[in-house]
């Protein structure tokens, strides 16, 4: 890994500042969210990405909405960091997201992390394209080197 990659942090959301950027990026406004938790990825100081836990169902489930502007911010500690809020501090069993049918980045790396294809909206987004809903259960997450985040 290269000095930079090393260098991305992660940082809590707690003035909807990184929320906004992450919806502002895929076109959305912030309306539609209810409770939520972001997290941001920051590298060389600078914003570049983001993900926004919604739709929390603590015991159950809760949906990943995700944005970055720069690919450096995928590294295995980053990785762990989302799914151990996922899965071991809002102790889910599930996490569900949505892409774009067309967004093939974001769908081979969601299919590589162990996300499995459950169907496709048709004509679900305001823009007409179809989504692919995807989900992944704790039990199928398997990234090497994971630790376990603590609960607070």
């Amino acid at each position: 890994m290269s000095r930079e990659t090393v260098s991305c942090k992660i940082i809590a959301d707690t003035d909807d500042i990184i929320t906004r950027f992450v919806c502002a990026g895929l076109g959305y406004d912030a309306s539609w969210l209810d409770e939520h938790f972001t997290i941001g990825f920051i590298l060389d100081n600078r914003l570049i990405g983001g993900l926004i836990y919604h739709n929390i169902r603590p015991g159950i489930d809760v949906w990943w909405t995700l944005y970055t502007i720069n690919k450096r911010w995928c590294t295995r500690r980053v990785l762990n960091f989302m799914f151990d809020v996922a899965f071991n501090y809002f102790g889910c069993r599930r996490i569900s997201m949505s892409a774009d049918i067309d967004n093939i980045d974001c769908l081979k790396l969601a299919l590589k992390l162990g996300f499995k294809a459950e169907g496709v909206l048709r004509g679900f987004r305001d823009n007409g394209k179809d989504a692919v809903i995807m989900g992944i259960l704790q039990q199928e997450f398997n990234l090497k080197g994971k630790r376990k985040c603590q609960r607070v």
